[in-house]
């Protein structure tokens, strides 16, 4: 990058996705977040508009530069978090497919997880589990090969599942050699209506409540030998490895994760952005004691110190996309940081917005108090903020910190 200055294709990009985020996310935002339902209707307009579509994520992951994700994630969650992950939810199972696939699985699968403008449908990633989060070598759900059959077996329970159950596909980790920890795991799409795969309690959230999250159960799910990502004889030879301690880059969990860490990130900068320009207006509208509270020199600062610090965090997610595009590798943990950093600051900057609006803040008639609560999960999510800071520790000291 030669330049911090975006190009006229990057520009033309923001504008659009900021019309759509401004003119059609934003004033449903409200609504949606008190149903805590999936805005279908929404996801019909993005993809009428082709925003919400495999194609259109294709081109953004194929710029160069890597900065056509986070600029099209920061714009649409400026508009609405909830709605926002609503759409973007089923980009992390189209990154299962992509990380994992073969080219005829993603030709296969990945158009499924979109439907068509007529009949939008969502794609869920299925890792977690209610004893495996942020240790992803503590995962319990089993795959068993039936040779004869050339068929899987899957079993287990999954937590915290964006599009958990209304899926039209899911794309679920499993374990297939217990003996291996995380090395030991594969990644499998199961497509729609295989029996077996159930989701009866959807999760009532703080936050992103427009977004379905929900647990999914696997009892005895049965699949062809053509639904594990990869293959088989591609996942035998990595088995083969881990047993004879070759390094491997790590588990297709981890490998999802790391392809998404500085699109998180710019996620949580759309929402602080959103509460800093909104208690920037109300600052500038608001009369107390006979003047606008902007010229008050605790919030005129508190605003500085916010846009400071959305712009320190939009720097770090910017290179760390850079540098996952171009193969750069992350020596200091620099995805780690994009995503830490970003997430504090969401949490924060949403916080000052609330205390600058005052009890207004407070109440649901003001949007700040929704963005804070949208903003916490970016804390927890895809690696806690220990998670992150683990890898980015390990990464600078050079040893295995536990």
């Amino acid at each position: 990058m030669t330049s911090f200055e975006l190009s006229e294709e990057h520009r033309e990009l923001q504008e659009w996705v900021r019309g759509f985020a401004t003119d059609v996310v934003r004033p449903a935002a409200a609504e949606w977040d008190e149903r805590e339902e999936t805005p279908w209707p929404i996801l019909q307009e993005a993809a009428k508009i082709e925003l919400y579509n495999f194609e259109t994520l294709a081109s953004f992951w194929g710029d160069e530069t890597g900065l056509s994700m986070p600029l099209v994630n920061e714009e649409l969650f400026r508009g609405d978090g909830g709605i926002g992950m609503a759409i973007f939810g089923t980009t992390l199972a189209v990154a299962g497919i992509f990380s994992s696939g073969t080219p005829e699985q993603m030709v296969e699968f990945i158009p499924q997880c979109y439907g068509d403008a007529s009949d939008p449908k969502v794609g869920a990633f299925c890792s977690s589990e209610p004893e495996s989060g942020s240790d992803v070598s503590a995962m319990r759900t089993r795959a068993v090969y039936d040779e004869a059959r050339d068929e899987w077996t899957l079993t287990g329970q999954k937590a915290w599942a964006t599009n958990g159950g209304i899926a039209n596909i899911h794309v679920v980790q499993a374990v297939v050699d217990p003996g291996l920890g995380s090395k030991g795991q594969a990644a499998f799409v199961v497509p729609p209506g295989t029996p077996g795969l159930e989701s009866t309690r959807k999760i009532k959230k703080m936050g992103l409540r427009a977004s379905h999250t929900a647990d999914v159960f696997l009892d005895e799910v049965k699949l062809p030998g053509s639904c594990l990502l990869g293959g088989k004889e591609k996942l035998d030879e990595r088995l083969a490895r881990a047993r004879e301690g070759v390094q491997s880059k790590g588990s297709a969990a981890m490998q999802t994760f790391e392809l998404s860490r500085p699109t998180v990130g710019a996620q949580a900068i759309g929402i602080a952005r959103a509460a800093y320009e909104y208690a920037l207006e109300y600052a500038r509208d608001r009369v107390a004691f006979g003047r606008p509270i902007i010229e008050n020199q605790s919030i005129s600062f508190t605003l500085a110190d916010m846009k400071t610090e959305i712009d320190a965090a939009r720097l770090l997610v910017h290179r760390a996309a850079w540098m996952g595009r171009n193969n750069v590798p992350f020596t200091a943990g620099e995805g780690s940081m994009s995503k830490l950093k970003a997430g504090r600051v969401a949490v924060w900057a949403t916080e000052r917005a609330i205390q600058i609006l005052g009890g207004a803040g407070y109440s649901r008639e003001h949007p700040v108090e929704r963005m804070h609560r949208d903003a916490k999960i970016y804390d927890i999510f895809e690696g806690t903020e220990q998670i992150q800071q683990l890898v980015i520790a390990r990464a600078i000291s050079g040893m295995h910190l536990a």
